[in-house]
């Protein structure tokens, strides 16, 4: 339902907007660019989940491995204290906890491309004991707000950006962007538990969640004691360590118990695949919404109020030109890595506003992409509050970010 209402607010608002600016400011170009972003952006989610395809197949065939060759209920039983408490209403053993990790270890870690699949097979498993198809259940709604919060230990793209952009040091806004990226982790996880009631002081709970919180310490002073060149040297070797080890870990698993591995990853991979064609409509009808609001104009209305308003109130003000990637990342992944590049471009990759965007980018997910995506591939059409508690994670990550930079780059 709340992916109903922001399809049409978004084809609504671009519509008026842009007849205010073909009446009274005689923009004769808005309609033809926003018919323009229709087709653009048409094909690029239908070219993103063509891409999606092969990853796809690959990884839900690896994820089937695991699943036969009991990889996923050894992990089920590490996390399995803590996801009873968030995730109560699936049980002890249910088969979904062990993707629910896999996702969420592979987010942190920045490997978008692992976790995708990853977060898919998770839903999935939810989607089979979902008693409403249609309608996103406790667990569903949980798992997607801890994605959409994008908890990230290592900004890797970001850097990358950076260097290529002429930035001195690449590598400093590695500290703001992990402290925002759990600010807002924690903001959808406390939302989440309150509409779920959910007890966040539980021992249990408290134990999972002190001992991230040292890790991030940890992490945080280990990556500070080493140069711009050893973090991103450091950071790409252990992501795909981690990720090749889960790989051959899963095939020696599934040896171990003599399942045919080949023949478990072709059934695995048929799902694959089968779940990327499903993704198609839903990706291409939030995308088109989006690219004909942004050629509409409405963006740049939007950051221009909200600039004369932090003046009018005596607010400092320099942050609103890295609005835009904080106003695009919710919407799209990609818009908003655009206009970090942008940003970065016109004002330089170490200006205060190159490092906001930066910030920004790398606090939060994006929220309405994950929420169509997977929520899309199971077929679900009422999402509840997932919405609300989205985007309160995105808007804590928002801010969080706007005064780490004022903090740290000012």
């Amino acid at each position: 339902m709340a992916l109903n209402y922001l399809f049409i607010f978004f084809f609504v608002v671009a519509f008026v907007i842009a007849l205010v600016k073909l009446v009274f400011l005689g923009d004769t170009q808005v309609f033809t660019d926003m018919v323009q972003a229709t087709f653009d952006m048409a094909k690029n989610g239908f070219e993103i989940s063509l891409g999606l395809t092969g990853v796809l197949t690959l990884w839900m065939g690896i994820m089937k491995i695991g699943e036969k060759g009991g990889i996923v209920h050894v992990f089920s039983k590490v996390i399995g204290p803590f996801f009873n408490k968030l995730f109560p209403e699936l049980g002890k053993e249910h088969p979904a906890h062990g993707s629910i990790l896999m996702n969420i270890a592979a987010n942190m870690l920045n490997l978008d491309n692992a976790a995708t699949p990853m977060g898919l097979q998770a839903m999935k498993e939810m989607q089979a004991t979902n008693p409403d198809k249609k309608t996103a259940s406790n667990a569903q709604i949980m798992f997607l707000v801890l994605n959409t919060s994008g908890l990230t230990l290592l900004p890797i793209s970001i850097m990358v950006y950076r260097a290529q952009l002429g930035a001195v040091n690449p590598s400093d806004i590695f500290i703001p962007i992990l402290l925002a990226t759990y600010f807002s982790t924690i903001a959808g996880l406390i939302s989440v538990a309150l509409y779920q009631k959910i007890n966040l002081l539980d021992k249990t709970i408290l134990a999972y969640l002190g001992g991230l919180t040292a890790i991030i310490v940890g992490i945080i002073w280990y990556f500070s004691t080493l140069d711009k060149d050893a973090i991103t040297q450091v950071s790409n070797v252990a992501s795909n360590f981690i990720l090749f080890t889960v790989i051959v870990a899963f095939i020696l698993m599934a040896l171990f118990r003599k399942v045919n591995v080949y023949e478990a990853f072709i059934e695995g991979a048929k799902d694959g695949f089968k779940t990327a064609v499903k993704i198609i409509p839903y990706l291409v009808a939030i995308l088109v919404a989006i690219g004909v609001f942004r050629a509409s104009g409405a963006m740049d209305w939007v950051v221009a109020g909200v600039t004369w308003c932090f003046e009018q109130m005596g607010v400092n003000a320099d942050f609103t030109p890295a609005l835009p990637t904080a106003l695009m990342k919710p919407l799209s992944g990609s818009g908003a890595r655009g206009m970090m590049v942008d940003a970065m471009t016109t004002y330089g990759a170490d200006s205060f506003v190159g490092r906001v965007a930066s910030t920004v980018q790398g606090a939060t997910d994006t929220t309405f992409y994950i929420l169509a995506v997977y929520f899309g591939a199971v077929g679900i059409k009422n999402t509840r509050y997932a919405v609300i508690c989205g985007l309160i994670a995105d808007f804590t990550g928002i801010i969080a970010s706007i005064l780490l930079a004022y903090l740290f780059f000012y």
